[in-house]
């Protein structure tokens, strides 16, 4: 059997890369931890290894409703506690009552110092606070190589786990049944519009899958896919449930509120 064929020829890259690690781990019979992965490359590797094999797979990003998260391979017979996840929470100081800093701000900044985005997990924003989490290999270098964000001169610290902020946002879940798993029709679905704007959100540059612009309506969504659309907010593909009698697709997705 093919394995590719049910992925995308954009993702034979990291596809490669998830069975050389679960090779290793099948061989050395120690475990082997990632960077951090986007939901879609998390249901791609979940997918690889399956659940009746010699090696199983853990899932965290520092707090329960991660994004972002590392991933932690292992022999079926291994136990790992949260510690081996390597995993750090770094809050950002700076002078909220004169300056004000948003999430595009924080990501274009800790990119600018060099380090590729599976270093770094989720931001965390709140009212004059911002927190980020990273791979703890990393957080002495972050620590003396980010020294402003936007106009802010800001200092950063890692602090416990337990006191990273709790999202603003919440989650609906919603079952739905659509045409075909074209962006279009999926993004139509979601949040109720025709077809023809959907389209015409795309033609606009305003949708991304997977944080990274969708130009083709007819680009096909899978499970783990993450569709945002400016003014709109975010949505997620949590799972696709297979075709009804009329030959739609039964999905369910997330909706950011």
């Amino acid at each position: 059997m093919n394995i590719y064929q049910h992925f995308r020829p954009s993702e034979r890259e990291f596809i490669d890369q998830a069975l050389q690690w679960k090779s290793q781990v099948e061989t050395s019979y120690a475990m082997k931890l990632t960077d951090f992965l986007d939901p879609r490359e998390q249901h791609i590797l979940k997918t690889l290894i399956g659940e009746n094999g010699e090696v199983r797979v853990q899932f965290s990003g520092g707090t329960e409703n991660a994004e972002r998260r590392r991933a932690l391979l292992l022999p079926d017979y291994a136990v790992a506690g949260q510690e081996e996840f390597q995993i750090s929470l770094m809050d950002i100081r700076y002078p909220s009552k004169f300056v004000s800093i948003e999430h595009p701000q924080v990501l274009g900044s800790l990119m600018s110092i060099g380090l590729k985005r599976g270093k770094y997990g989720d931001i965390l924003m709140g009212e004059g606070k911002a927190q980020f989490f990273c791979a703890s290999e990393v957080a002495d270098f972050v620590k003396m190589q980010l020294e402003s964000i936007g106009r802010a001169s800001v200092g950063v610290s890692e602090i416990p786990i337990g006191q990273a902020l709790q999202p603003a946002e919440t989650w609906s879940e919603e079952s739905m049944t659509v045409s075909s798993l074209r962006l279009d029709a999926v993004l139509a679905a979601i949040h109720h519009l025709s077809r023809q704007k959907a389209q015409l959100f795309i033609q606009q540059g305003l949708v991304k899958v997977n944080w990274a612009e969708a130009v083709n309506p007819a680009f096909e969504l899978g499970e783990g896919d993450m569709i945002s659309v400016r003014g709109y907010g975010r949505a997620r593909v949590l799972s696709i449930e297979g075709k009804t009698k009329k030959e739609k697709w039964r999905i369910v997705a997330g909706k950011q509120k």
